[in-house]
């Protein structure tokens, strides 16, 4: 009987074992986890110093950074390491970080994975790689800068486009979050009060940018802008509440906010040269509020680049896969390569898109290319927003008719 007692116990301690033993591997994946989502801030903040750095080369180093001098690329006086093409020469040091990081952690997708490790930790190594990739590139002649700088306007350009299509995918879900179906009647009611709220602020935009930056009939090009955001709106509204897309306004609403935003960045974007824009006013007062301004644009730099890096999903093709315990819990690869065509982003602004010009202290995204890059990715945005819309319902409609086709068929077969 004693025998017996014992034989017992061993299979119910042996029987838990299987059970402790898995609880313990998912406490181990969840801190591994925790450290993989911590580590994105920190590379968040590499990225906003190698911005801070950026501006420091372009506004002040020919003045105090010495070193330059000695340098046979930067030329006479360090010029060619300075304003325009330090920019380039920074971004290509941060752009070349972030892409060896991506081809060592692409493919990334257990926790258990030595490229996770990787990913989350050996921060002094990587501190160093950073200073010597960022380094580097003021030892490079001139002429392969200004080829990385046409390289990194196809760059930006894709990233604009990423950013883009992760906004209008926030957009959605928010839409379907507050306005699923008819049984919250309270989610609903908030959405068309946020939806109201959205267009009273798209309308009041319009008319405000009416009466600052077109007031004149001699602003003949801002009136067009203004004009044409004004009928994208109307447009989008209406798609948005056709019967067969029947999306509601909330969606519209706050894509009629983002659209007049960038409107009015672009406007904001003049060169102060012209007399329509408001680049002049700020030049009469400068100062802390031209500063505060500065760095407000260097964090929404970090925060957009941020947000779209860790916005995986909504590129995957498959969204239907569940997620387990010892997955990644973001696409390593995904995430620096983002930060990579954010470090080409960042440059363009800062040099305002144009590869030969001087740009202005404390100046961020300034000038003819960027007012007309801006105003490019406002009608994108509206077209990439209403193909989402109307795409959904010529597929059905499509597939419909084949239905229908092959129905007649089979009818005229069987008679």
């Amino acid at each position: 009987m004693v025998e017996d007692n014992i034989d017992d116990n061993e299979v119910e301690q042996w029987g838990d074992f299987p059970v402790a033993l898995l609880q313990q591997k998912s406490m181990e994946y969840a801190i591994i986890s925790k450290r993989s989502s911590r580590a994105r801030y920190s590379y968040g903040i590499i990225f906003l110093i190698t911005n801070l750095i950026a501006w420091f080369v372009r506004d002040y180093g020919e003045r105090v950074l010495p070193l330059l001098h000695y340098s046979k690329a930067c030329g006479n006086g360090g010029s060619e390491c300075s304003h325009t093409m330090g920019v380039l020469r920074v971004s290509l040091g941060c752009f070349s970080f972030f892409l060896v990081m991506f081809l060592t952690t692409c493919f990334t997708s257990k926790l258990y994975d030595v490229r996770n490790v990787w990913h989350s930790g050996w921060w002094i190594l990587k501190f160093l790689m950073l200073i010597i990739f960022t380094v580097i590139p003021f030892f490079v002649p001139s002429d392969y800068i200004q080829l990385y700088g046409e390289f990194a306007r196809v760059g930006a350009g894709v990233f604009l486009i990423l950013q883009l299509i992760s906004v209008i995918e926030f957009i959605t879900w928010w839409n379907n979050y507050w306005m699923p179906d008819e049984r919250k009647k309270q989610s609903c009611s908030l959405g068309l009060f946020m939806s109201t709220v959205c267009y009273i602020a798209s309308i009041c935009g319009i008319f405000v940018m009416y009466v600052l930056y077109a007031s004149k009939t001699s602003c003949i090009l801002n009136i067009f802008f203004i004009s044409w955001t004004a009928i994208l709106l109307v447009v989008m509204m209406a798609v948005s509440l056709h019967s067969k897309v029947n999306r509601g306004l909330l969606s519209s609403g706050i894509m009629a906010s983002y659209v007049v935003f960038l409107c009015w960045s672009a406007i904001r974007s003049e060169p102060a040269t012209q007399k329509c824009s408001s680049q002049q006013q700020n030049n009469m007062h400068g100062g802390w509020t031209t500063v505060i301004g500065f760095l407000i644009a260097i964090c929404a730099i970090v925060m957009a680049t941020f947000s779209t890096g860790i916005d995986s999903q909504t590129f995957q093709f498959r969204k239907d896969k569940v997620q387990s315990e010892d997955d990644v819990p973001y696409k390593y690869g995904f995430f620096h390569l983002v930060f990579s065509l954010g470090a080409m982003y960042f440059a363009m602004l800062f040099i305002s898109w144009n590869l030969d010009g001087l740009p202005r202290k404390w100046s961020i995204d300034v000038g003819w290319a960027s007012t007309w890059v801006k105003i490019v990715n406002e009608w994108f945005a509206a077209t990439i927003y209403l193909w989402k819309l109307i795409f959904p319902v010529v597929r059905q409609t499509k597939v419909m008719d084949h239905e229908e086709t092959e129905q007649q068929m089979d009818n005229s077969t069987s008679v």
